[in-house]
């Protein structure tokens, strides 16, 4: 089961609140990879399921996720469902460093040390590179369906602060109103006349910030696909 291109998800969460233990457990399996790289990315570390404290950290942490998830609130499951991980795992990094004591490393030991540090961070970069890379082929991949390419970006990005916060709350109306996003989805075209009556913006303002607003709304629309892109967008 995808993450957020799986219709179902919302039930399943429902019907895991209500107790259903078979919909939990499809839950469970369908993002246990998502719950291993956010807790790799949070520990800067390769780790191994049954060995390691911090996965199961991360799998409790999902757990409690689901079960106090509200889609009322507009937040996709993922990006939640992270931060109640994030959060989980700081509170853990915390108590544990609280509980060790501090013992003198002699040189050998600390070269050791750094050599370590410097794989990890090592590794770390690397696999965001990686995800940055696979996202950014992915929102290209999506673009491409609305005659959008990077190129186009780089020139029709707003230069100015309130010009691209009146392009993100254009986007941020399109991206979490089923009905315009249906009918961006479907025609591949921006719903200008309804998109200015719900957000009051002037249709010319619309049309000239066409291609920012739909890149924009993907991306917010998509938060769980887009998480290193995401955090380029200011959506406030």
């Amino acid at each position: 089961m995808d993450l957020i291109t799986d219709q179902s998800l919302l039930l399943f969460i429902k019907r895991s609140q209500a107790g259903d233990q078979s919909a939990f457990e499809k839950l469970f399996e369908a993002y246990k990879p998502f719950v291993m790289k956010t807790t790799v990315q949070y520990c800067k570390r390769m780790l191994e399921w049954g060995h390691d404290d911090e996965l199961s950290i991360g799998l409790m942490a999902f757990n409690s996720a689901v079960y106090s998830y509200d889609p009322g609130r507009k937040v996709p499951f993922a990006s939640y469902c992270k931060v109640v991980i994030v959060n989980r795992l700081k509170d853990y990094t915390r108590s544990k460093s609280k509980e060790l004591r501090v013992v003198p490393l002699d040189h050998e030991e600390l070269n050791t040390y750094y050599e370590g540090q410097i794989a990890q961070d090592n590794f770390h970069q690397t696999t965001v590179e990686n995800e940055r890379r696979e996202e950014m082929e992915r929102l290209e991949g999506i673009l491409a369906d609305y005659s959008i390419d990077f190129e186009d970006l780089v020139d029709v990005s707003p230069k100015h602060r309130d010009s691209r916060k009146t392009l993100l709350q254009a986007a941020r109306k399109l991206a979490h109103t089923d009905e315009l996003w249906d009918f961006l989805t479907n025609r591949k075209q921006l719903p200008l006349n309804e998109l200015e009556k719900a957000c009051g913006i002037r249709r010319k303002t619309l049309e000239r910030g066409r291609k920012f607003i739909i890149a924009s709304a993907v991306i917010m629309a998509n938060l769980d696909q887009f998480i290193h892109l995401g955090s380029y967008v200011n959506f406030k």
